[in-house]
Parts: C-alpha cells; sequence; structure tokens
C-alpha cells in the first residue's frame, strides 16, 4: 500500500502443519503490502481446537474461523502509536476454504493473512459500504502481490 512501514512482527506456528509451506519471508511481505502505518503484530497459526475456543471465549460463536483479529490500539492509523494485534489464522479452516475454492493454501493465508492486518488498522466489513472499501483494498493489495481477485475468485 505505501512505503514500507516499520513492523515489529512475531510469526508463530502452534500448529506446524503449514510451517513448511508458508515462508517466513512470504508473510512478513503480505504484512508489510497490507500496512498503512507502523506496527507490531503477532501472526499465529493454531489447530481447529485452538481456533474455536478463542472464537467461542472471544466472539461468543462455538467454531474455528479462518482469521481472528485482536486489536489492542484504539485510533486507526495514529502517528504516536503503532498498531498492535494478534492475527489468529485456524490451519484447518484455511486449509479446507482454500480445498473448496480450489486454490493453493499460500494464495488463500495470503489473502487471510491481508484480511487480519486490514482488521488490525480498523477496517471492518459490518456494514455494506464497509465491506466493499474492504475487499476493495484487499484486492488492490493482493494484485500488487501477484494473487488474483480472492471474491472473483469465490464467484467463478
Amino acid at each position: 500500500m505505501s512505503a514500507k512501514n516499520k513492523l515489529t512482527l512475531s510469526i508463530q506456528f502452534a500448529d506446524k502443519r503449514l510451517a513448511d509451506q508458508l515462508s517466513r519471508a512470504a508473510i512478513r511481505r503480505w504484512v508489510q503490502a497490507a500496512l498503512l502505518a507502523p506496527a507490531e503484530l503477532t501472526i499465529r497459526f493454531v489447530a481447529e481446537e485452538e481456533g474455536r475456543s478463542l472464537n467461542c471465549d472471544y466472539r461468543g460463536k462455538d467454531y474455528a474461523t479462518n482469521v481472528l483479529t485482536f486489536a489492542y490500539t484504539e485510533n486507526e492509523l495514529a502517528d504516536d502509536e503503532p498498531t498492535q494485534a494478534d492475527i489468529v489464522l485456524c490451519s484447518d479452516v484455511l486449509m479446507k476454504e482454500a480445498g473448496e475454492q480450489k486454490i493453493s493454501i499460500e494464495q488463500h493465508a495470503a489473502h487471510l493473512v491481508v484480511h487480519g492486518v486490514l482488521h488490525a488498522q480498523g477496517y471492518d466489513h459490518e456494514e455494506d459500504d464497509e465491506a466493499t472499501e474492504m475487499e476493495q483494498l484487499e484486492t488492490e493489495i493482493l494484485a500488487q502481490l501477484g494473487w488474483p481477485d480472492p471474491y472473483a475468485v469465490r464467484e467463478a
């Protein structure tokens, strides 16, 4: 999106199944592409049990979801404070969705990382206009990374 912003990034593979398929360099590139301001982020890949527990505890939904973003900074893109967030991707859901969409795990992971990073920076998709803005931004970022429109893929 913009010139490289300062990024402190921790990548955790609590679920090791994707550790060999998703390079740390690629994940960093995806995160950096979606950053609009400096950030301190953790990207954590978890199995279904942890994903379900987190979604239940924090969203009241008793199932694992593909990505959860826990943003700790209140103000969007504040100049004086970096964006701070934990972004949790559930490997089981990620792999299942990639198979259903007939896309690579790497392509779907890139989309979910970009999606989570945008959430960390205050973007949302609860309202139609917000969803349109967020999807357009995701599509532009993914295109810059060489990936096709993730929403067109689903519709195909």
